[in-house]
Order: structure tokens, then sequence, then C-alpha cells
């Protein structure tokens, strides 16, 4: 059995990459669940520079930062391979989640947003990066990125995709319109649907009822 603990926050999108990961490679695995106003002494040790999660542990050597614990884990690990093996189709797949890194900051900007105007501009923002994935990602209409197979790329975007749509419903705005990305909502679809993605899905209720009040309070008068 490997000796692996994950420090992380179970509504993270990041946290949640690193979870299908470790689903999908079969590996056990100890939780250890983070408390974002109180983070463990254990977590500021193995993280000193960004002091964030997710942090997995593996054999007492910390790994840091989502999508470098991603590759660790698949380069470890090699049953059910997230990379191509191909050199080219692997550079392109690091493109594209390094695309999906640069979506990141639309989160935070969409949380923390006070007015309309604010809003609107981090809504904007969303959909100028979907409609990249829609015409140059997604355009040949792939079960997944990575083909008929999830990839890394699936794991990259997917965690994000899911955490905005969640967003929708907490700042009540539409960001992933069908109409406007019907390749997008066919690709989540069948993403959400693979068995072990599935079976770790989210709970969008239960992640709007641990945000909603956190965001009253911040915000109180938003």
């Amino acid at each position: 059995m490997e000796d692996l603990k994950l420090h992380g926050f179970w509504y993270s999108p990041f946290t949640v990459r690193v979870v299908w990961t470790l689903k999908l490679k079969g590996l056990s695995y100890e939780n250890i669940e983070e408390d974002r106003s109180n983070k463990s002494p254990q977590l500021l040790q193995y993280n000193p520079v960004h002091k964030k999660t997710p942090v997995l542990v593996h054999g007492g050597k910390p790994i840091c930062e989502s999508m470098v614990i991603v590759e660790y884990i698949d380069e470890l690990w090699p049953q059910n391979p997230l990379l191509p093996h191909d050199p080219y189709e692997r550079a392109q797949a690091r493109f594209w989640v390094a695309f999906a890194e640069q979506m990141v900051p639309v989160i935070p900007a969409l949380v923390y947003s006070t007015n309309a105007e604010e809003k609107e501009k981090a809504v904007e923002k969303a959909r100028e990066h979907l409609k990249v994935l829609e015409d140059h990602c997604l355009a040949d209409k792939r079960k997944f990125f990575g083909g008929d197979k999830l990839n890394i790329v699936d794991i990259a975007f997917g965690s994000l995709l899911e955490f905005l749509i969640t967003l929708e419903d907490l700042k009540q705005v539409k960001i992933l319109v069908a109409e406007k990305f019907p390749l997008l909502h066919l690709w989540l679809d069948n993403f959400k649907n693979a068995p072990i993605i599935k079976e770790n899905y989210p709970d969008r209720e239960k992640i709007l009822a641990t945000m909603k009040p956190a965001m009253e309070r911040r915000f109180p008068s938003s």
C-alpha cells in the first residue's frame, strides 16, 4: 500500500483534480480535510511558499500545486495514463492545461464581484476562454479532450467548469450558455458520466450550502 496523504478542501476545484486522478489510478490515500480559516501546521510546513492546498504527501515528501501533483501521479503510476505517449500530443495536452490555468483568475474575480459591472466583466472573461475551447479544442466533436479516453486536459478543465457552474447559482449569472457552447455542453455531459468522475463528483447543493453563508457574511449588502 502506498503511503499517500492528501491535504485539501473537499469542494476546491484544485483538490478535486487530485482526487479524480487518484481514483482513476485506483490508489488508496488518507484524506486530510483542511480548515480554510485555520490551516494545519503540517500544511504550512509542507507548502511554506504558497500555504495552499492541495498538497499530496508521498512517503513523507510533499508535492504542491494541483496539476503538478496530477503529472507526478501519472508519471509514477502508469495505469490509466492521462498524458499521451506521443511527444507532440503530450505537448498539446500540456498547452491546454496551461490554458486552463489561465482561467483560474476568473474564479476569484467572479466570487468577489460586488456590483453588476464587476460581475459582467468576470463573466465575459470566462466566456472568452470558453469560446477558445469551443472553437479550437473541441471542434472535431471528440468525446473527451483526449479522444475516447479521459486525459489530463479533462481533469484540468472539468474541475474549473463545474466550479463555474456552481458560481452561476451563487452569483445569479449564466456563463456556460448552451446556445453559445454546444460542444462544451456535450463534452461536460460525457465527462460527468464517466464512471470514476460520476462517483466522485462534488455535490453542487452541498457546495452552495457551504459557500453561500460565507459569501453573505463577507458581502452582506451584495
